[in-house]
């Protein structure tokens, strides 16, 4: 298409569930122009707000940062699949470039990981002590894009076992001060222990969330603590255990709990109105691209259809801060499908057309 001209799609558009015409321009939805070229580029289908995976990992792979060459293909695969907005929950690579990319999906980044020392992957996050957590926090907020994200548990090889990172007085001082900057902060968390000082310290997601026990559930719908759980990630628990069994027994043992009673643990905190969004985990060990994947994934852990799909797209949306409905003067990114996709999730797996920022970026 032209700069000058307007693209027109016609489809049940949800979440309204409407059938209506689309046009595009500019880079956005727009009204109906009155005299204009007009290109009709699909008609029939659902037109979906553009899929969201909130945890995601453009610029690493399992050994840390990766070239420009290979952050570009990360992010293809991700837009491929529909995932039009991404969550970077941590990277040690910058990706500001992409910024500049119409092509390549938007990316809300939560700066690098913030660990303990020799507590967490190589290569992955800033390594450092209690004492110098508020200052990493500032650092980290000012080069995020609204988060900041810590590594809430790893395992202790003292303790033989996840533990917590970090003492409750440094989580107090750092999240507030995220706060003051405008911030929220989010945790990567397994286990059940860091939960209850994360929680007090006012953290506002927590990744994987596999630990959540029931006393903390009212606690985290009242204060609409949100849960990434990254279900396809949580498959790799017993591989993990595994590994570690024979050095690490304890922590051999908590991973198979953990991954025994994810499902349950995870449904209950969705039936206490838990917020409950879509991400992959895509990055480290696994590949991008899973986020049909995963929306499909959260059905099974209590979602309906459209629920599942609310939490991959238009909520996620949302949450993040971006506009959830494809209305006159949003951005014109949509995904469409043969199929309505809240009865049929297997047909995420499938689109039919991907527009981003205005532009057929995919069509079959």
């Amino acid at each position: 298409m032209t700069e000058s001209g307007v693209l027109r799609l016609v489809g049940t558009v949800l979440p309204s569930g409407e059938r209506q015409e689309l046009h595009l321009s500019g880079g956005l939805v727009v009204d109906r122009p009155a005299a204009a070229e007009v290109t009709t580029v699909h008609t029939g289908g659902w037109i979906v707000p553009g899929l969201v995976d909130a945890h995601c990992h453009i610029g690493l792979d399992q050994h840390g940062a990766v070239d420009k060459e290979t952050q570009e293909q990360q992010a293809i695969a991700d837009r491929e699949a529909g995932a039009l907005l991404v969550r970077d929950a941590g990277s040690a690579a910058d990706t500001r470039w992409i910024d500049e990319r119409e092509d390549l999906p938007k990316i809300i980044r939560a700066g690098r990981h913030i660990a303990r020392s020799k507590r967490y992957i190589r290569n992955y996050g800033w390594e450092i002590e209690p004492d110098e957590l508020v200052a990493y926090v500032e650092q980290e907020a000012r080069r995020g894009d609204g988060w900041v994200k810590l590594v809430g548990d790893w395992i202790d090889r003292d303790a033989g076992d996840l533990t917590p990172c970090w003492p409750a007085e440094a989580l107090n001082a750092a999240i507030a001060r995220a706060h003051e900057l405008g911030a929220r902060v989010t945790a990567h968390v397994f286990g059940e222990h860091a939960l209850p000082d994360l929680l007090a310290a006012g953290i506002d997601c927590l990744e994987h969330g596999t630990g959540i026990e029931p006393d903390l559930l009212g606690w985290m719908a009242e204060h609409q603590v949100a849960v990434v759980p990254t279900l396809i990630q949580l498959e790799n628990f017993p591989q993990y255990a595994d590994q570690a069994a024979s050095k690490f027994p304890v922590y051999s043992a908590h991973m198979r709990d953990l991954y025994d009673r994810r499902l349950h643990r995870l449904r209950d905190a969705f039936e206490a109105g838990v917020p409950v969004y879509a991400g992959t985990d895509a990055g480290g060990v696994l590949g991008h691209g899973l986020v049909a994947r995963e929306v499909q994934a959260l059905t099974e852990i209590g979602l309906s259809g459209e629920q599942a799909l609310a939490a991959g797209s238009w909520g996620a949306r949302a949450w993040l801060g971006a506009p959830s409905e494809l209305r006159p003067g949003d951005p014109a990114d949509l995904v469409v499908y043969d199929e309505d996709p809240r009865a049929h999730p297997a047909v995420l797996t499938h689109p039919r057309l991907i527009a981003l920022r205005g532009r057929v970026v995919f069509h079959r």
